[in-house]
């Protein structure tokens, strides 16, 4: 049997959950922290709204999101082993009443059309099995005129910083990988092929597109440190 996007993300984060946010900020070179909090800075939302995060993990957005906006959110994830890291970090955080759990996939969430007031997802679009379907299913629980923001990894376009990151990403990520564990060196291992893999199939152009054909208007997106990350955001029509 092939094995889904899914399914291998699953795989190799689901034994992480206690030591992702940790190594995630080192793997990252200190910059996770920073791409989560502009991602959660896009939603125009307040105290009396409800968010839906996807792929929730460790709940690293969702509290984000609670100390930003002060909004309530119901965090998604399709892995048992990363929402038990989830509350766990949620069971230390004031905010933890605003915070609602609920283990799920992503590809078909658990929720009536027009639900929430805003959505974030990080590390998600990669993993989609069918992006196309996938943004249509997050923009189906949006109500109109709420904004949605998904962050992931990207290629940076300039050719200096793509030589640094094409060294990175082949040698750094499984190198400082391994030096943690057998699960984070497969992590390493596994990152730069995927993030080629994406931006290949869907450049950024082409990536708007799609969030507009799903039902998303005033669509847009920022490059990251120097375009390791990219984060897109856009209203439900």
């Amino acid at each position: 049997m092939v094995e889904t996007r899914s399914e291998r993300a699953r795989e190799l984060f689901a034994p992480l959950g206690p030591t992702y946010d940790r190594y995630a900020r080192l793997l990252s070179l200190g910059q996770d922290p920073r791409w989560r909090r502009f991602l959660v800075s896009r939603l125009p939302v307040g105290p009396d709204e409800v968010v839906l995060d996807v792929a929730t993990g460790t709940a690293a957005v969702a509290l984000e999101l609670v100390r930003q906006k002060a909004c309530s959110v119901v965090g998604v994830d399709q892995s048992q082993e990363m929402l038990e890291e989830a509350r766990r970090r949620l069971r230390l955080a004031a905010e933890t009443e605003r915070v609602r759990l609920v283990e799920a996939s992503a590809g078909e969430v658990p929720f009536e059309d027009c639900s929430f007031d805003g959505l974030t997802a990080a590390y998600l679009l990669r993993y989609l099995d069918d992006l196309p379907a996938g943004l249509r299913e997050l923009a189906r629980v949006l109500r109109p005129g709420a904004t949605a923001a998904a962050l992931d990894f990207g290629v940076p376009p300039a050719t200096l910083p793509r030589a640094a990151w094409n060294l990175y990403v082949d040698i750094g990520l499984p190198a400082v990988g391994g030096a943690i564990s057998p699960g984070w060196r497969e992590v390493g291992r596994f990152l730069g092929t995927s993030i080629r893999e994406f931006d290949a199939r869907f450049p950024l152009p082409r990536l708007l597109a799609l969030w507009r054909e799903a039902g998303f208007d005033d669509v847009r997106a920022r490059r990251l440190s120097l375009g390791g990350c990219t984060v897109v955001w856009g209203r439900r029509a």
